[in-house]
């Protein structure tokens, strides 16, 4: 079938729309017409680095069931869905609940650009088009799942606010809700108030949290104290970030959210701790340092996290109730674009024009 996807044809190139063709579904697979998709920075930074073009990224989409293989009882024709991250559902982690850390490897099933067989279910002119993104793809009209990826939807729940459960809220409010679970009157410090520090902000609001966020950019910083923040604090405003933060939360956080992989700012969330505080690490990076007997002595946790420790088909349906509840108002947090100025879009969320685009398709 044709479709209409957004590739990346040169490494850290645009995203340009242009007609590939999808296969049917396998008897595993689930083709989903895409309604709206988020971009994370998770889009944007990898395509820079992407070795396999062109390519064919979006990993929050959401949409309504096109056609099923026959192995896929989970969800029919018809089904309004949300999609999140791929995982096998059969090794240890997934059975014991922790399918993001999934044996099979997480880029083995979400980043190798294929499926595991190698075969892409895209293609352009008869010459293979990359994608399963997340076992997605959502960069596109069409896109091909899996079951442990998709999630049905209640009826009416719009899309555009369904797309970025699967990623960027549900990394933010899992981090809290699943890893971190501080007690209502605890603190909370996040660092990076983009989609997933705003998420994390919102849901450590609801469980009674005293929530302070770290962040560089003024408009971003203005939400979070909409949405609950006790306080906020401009980085290039104070000499200390780490005092700072210990002085908004009367001695140092009992835990706190690092969004950004960036060295410095991980080492600024060490010191903002109280004794026996945990440290969540949620962004993308590559090194960090930070002063070894400030963990020994304050008996500081350092925890890696990837999509909240949610399984998606448990943790986006309490995102939902949340959101009834009024509790997690993912909508203040959303931009919606038309698919066809995804480029656009790309800059906004680069520059922090915006926090979360999410592209509607017609």
């Amino acid at each position: 079938m044709r479709i209409r996807a957004a590739l990346v044809e040169t490494l850290g190139g645009p995203f340009t729309l242009r007609d590939v063709d999808i296969e049917e579904p396998r008897p595993d697979e689930i083709l989903v017409r895409i309604a709206a998709a988020g971009i994370c920075h998770t889009d944007l930074g990898t395509r820079q680095v992407w070795p396999r073009l062109p390519m064919v990224f979006g990993h929050e989409g959401a949409g309504v069931v096109e056609a099923v293989g026959d192995a896929v009882t989970t969800v029919a024709p018809g089904d309004h869905v949300c999609l999140s991250y791929r995982s096998c559902g059969a090794c240890g982690q997934c059975a014991a609940g922790y399918r993001s850390y999934c044996e099979a490897g997480f880029g083995a099933l979400n980043a190798a650009g294929a499926r595991p067989d190698g075969s892409t279910g895209l293609s352009r002119d008869g010459a293979p088009v990359f994608g399963n993104f997340f076992g997605q793809s959502s960069f596109a009209t069409y896109a091909l799942a899996h079951e442990s990826n998709t999630v049905k939807l209640p009826a009416g729940f719009p899309a555009v606010l369904a797309a970025p459960l699967g990623c960027g809220v549900q990394t933010g409010a899992g981090t809290v809700l699943n890893v971190l679970r501080p007690r209502p009157g605890e603190t909370l410090a996040v660092f990076g108030a983009g989609g997933v520090g705003l998420s994390a902000v919102m849901a450590a609001v609801a469980e009674g949290c005293s929530v302070v966020a770290v962040e560089p950019v003024a408009s971003r910083r203005a939400v979070a104290r909409e949405l609950g923040a006790a306080a906020v604090i401009d980085p290039a405003a104070v000499d200390d970030v780490a005092a700072a933060v210990r002085d908004a939360t009367d001695g140092g956080a009992h835990c706190a959210v690092d969004t950004t992989g960036r060295s410095a700012v991980v080492s600024q969330a060490v010191g903002a701790l109280r004794q026996r505080g945990t440290l969540a690490l949620v962004g993308i990076g590559e090194r960090a340092e930070f002063d070894v007997m400030t963990v020994l002595t304050k008996g500081v946790s350092i925890r890696g996290v990837i999509e909240g420790d949610a399984v998606p088909s448990e943790f986006i349906p309490r995102l939902i109730e949340l959101h009834g509840q009024g509790r997690l108002p993912v909508e203040r947090l959303i931009t919606e674009f038309p698919f066809a100025d995804i480029e656009a879009a790309a800059r906004a969320a680069s520059s922090g024009e915006v926090i979360k685009p999410v592209l509607t398709f017609g």
